[in-house]
């Protein structure tokens, strides 16, 4: 089992260090993401240095990572008949996230997580996921701020995870309220440059309006 959860890890780690906006800014614009704007290299910073396109289909393929990272972790889980399977799902969601943070093909210099976290949040329990997205969705609406919406959703996974016990992808073993106060620790230290600029009311906000 243990060999098991180090591939496991080590497999979900690669597909997080896909940076999917590095590839795509150099394709649409010419250029490193991580060169332009806030220096993220993640779906805002996107958004503002190359445009709408490029940062959809970046959020999709980020989302994506998280997706494809669990499902190979139960595929592994299945093909072994390993007992804790639960284990397996939250060692591949922790591990895609920090690949996405630090990617090993990109100068360990990656994005925040979020869109990553979103993919397994929504794999790893769908109603928790969905509520989250939600909440997030609508406060950036409201506040027109990312992280806002961001770090709530992180939040609000940790405290769901604790009141719901159903739905999960795979219920058999571990619970998941460790993972998800992980993952959501590990969101708020990726934003802690952001909650302080929210502190002190400079937080950028997005703007979806063509200049």
């Amino acid at each position: 089992m243990i060999v098991l959860c180090i591939v496991n890890a080590i497999i979900a780690y690669l597909i997080g260090s896909i940076n999917f906006s590095v590839i795509f800014s150099k394709k649409f614009a010419g250029f490193d993401v991580r060169e332009k704007g806030s220096g993220n290299a993640g779906t805002t910073n996107m958004l503002r240095s190359v445009g709408k396109k490029a940062a959809a289909i970046t959020l999709i393929c980020d989302i994506l990572k998280g997706v494809v990272a669990i499902l190979i972790a139960i595929f592994l889980g299945n093909l072994f008949n390993a007992q804790n399977r639960s284990i397996l799902v939250q060692i591949a969601g922790i591990a895609v996230v920090v690949g996405h943070t630090f990617p090993v093909f990109f100068g360990f210099k990656g994005g925040k997580g979020v869109a990553t976290s979103l993919g397994i949040l929504i794999m790893s329990n769908w109603e928790i996921g969905l509520i989250c997205l939600a909440v997030g969705v609508t406060l950036i609406a409201i506040t027109k701020m990312v992280s806002v919406g961001s770090c709530s959703a992180a939040i609000l996974f940790a405290v769901l995870t604790y009141f719901i016990k159903d739905n999960y992808i795979v219920s058999e073993g571990s619970g998941y309220l460790a993972y998800s106060i992980i993952l959501a620790v590990f969101i708020l230290f990726n934003h802690r440059s952001n909650i302080v600029r929210i502190l002190q009311g400079k937080e950028n906000k997005i703007s979806f309006k063509k200049k």
